[in-house]
């Protein structure tokens, strides 16, 4: 049964991402919701939406839809969202669920009222080097982790004026207060350090002990250019190492044989290291950053079904770590 979804919040996020992937699964957008008339108008010009409002409550309160969508910010994804499910609706919300952690737990407590699910767009899970790296470790095949270390970087881009890093924070580092449970287990620990060099330009260094024994340090911070890679994960094993580059490049080293002074070296399946990129001149939509498969898994749990598609218990762990992360940084 094709899903009948409202959407509130139609910037250029839900327009350019979000939305042209959720409308390659089996769903009709029938109502549109922005403040910005310019926008909204664009909007239903773009995916062929004719009830265009720029009411939240209106949107959430129209006759005929299974589902809200929302792309906003903190504040209004826990306003909608409390609301949408005490009308009964299921809910699709880009990260973060709210602005605190606060927040998030009210909205957890909102789901399990209503009985609905509230999905979240820890979309990071589902990037196409952090999927492949996630099934080697759940295959069996790379054995316990024992380190995860990493970096994830941005401009400066997030302050005009005035210097306040709770936008860098909400935004951007939340995704890996998600991520690095999901590819190890748990964190038991968090503590971190920080470099400052000017207003806006931060650096910091966070260390995480996880459940299984492992242990883990990812850099963040403020002081690269978007236009260069920012991104990279790299996850130890004994004799294993899974290193995941732009979220797109993927190299799983094992333990290969010396092969310089050896007249029958060959390359071998089963120890020599494998590596894996996408092939951008093909046709095909690949996606790479991962929307399209996290909304394969989110469309059928709005619809009922039980999904592996990241929950507002999911978002309530990450926000708790943020703001445990806000705390040992005094930022």
């Amino acid at each position: 049964m094709t899903l009948k979804i409202g959407w509130i919040g139609c910037g250029i996020h839900a327009t350019q991402m979000l939305l042209p992937q959720l409308v390659r699964h089996d769903v009709e957008l029938v109502a549109l919701c922005d403040i910005d008339g310019k926008r909204l108008a664009s909007a239903g010009r773009q995916f062929g939406v004719s009830k265009l409002t720029s009411d939240a409550e209106e949107l959430i309160g129209t006759r005929g839809i299974d589902a809200v969508g929302m792309a906003v910010g903190p504040d209004q994804h826990l306003a909608f969202g409390k609301m949408a499910l005490e009308r009964g609706l299921p809910v699709f919300m880009e990260k973060p669920p709210s602005g605190s952690a606060a927040g998030a737990r009210e909205l957890l407590a909102a789901s399990e009222r209503s009985g609905k699910p509230l999905l979240l767009g820890f979309m990071k899970r589902y990037s196409a080097g952090n999927k492949i790296a996630a099934n080697i470790l759940r295959s069996g095949r790379f054995g316990d982790v024992l380190g995860l270390t990493g970096y994830y970087m941005t401009a400066p881009g997030y302050f005009a004026g005035n210097v306040d890093y709770t936008g860098f924070f909400l935004h951007h580092c939340v995704h890996y207060m998600d991520l690095v449970s999901f590819l190890v287990s748990p964190v038991t620990k968090l503590t971190a350090r920080k470099v400052e060099k000017d207003p806006g330009k931060v650096l910091f260094h966070i260390n995480f002990d996880f459940e299984c024994g492992a242990i883990g340090t990812i850099a963040m911070g403020t002081i690269q250019s978007r236009g260069a890679p920012v991104e990279r994960v790299e996850i130890m094993g004994d004799h294993q190492r899974i290193e995941v580059d732009n979220v797109i490049e993927v190299r799983w080293n094992r333990n290969p044989p010396f092969k310089v002074d050896d007249p029958l070296a060959t390359l071998s399946d089963t120890v020599d290291s494998l590596t894996w990129k996408p092939n951008f001149t093909a046709a095909a939509n690949e996606d790479p950053k991962g929307y399209f498969s996290l909304l394969a898994d989110v469309v059928p749990a709005l619809g009922g079904a039980e999904t592996a598609a990241p929950t507002i218990h999911d978002g309530v762990v990450a926000m708790e770590r943020l703001e445990t992360l806000r705390r040992e940084l005094a930022l």
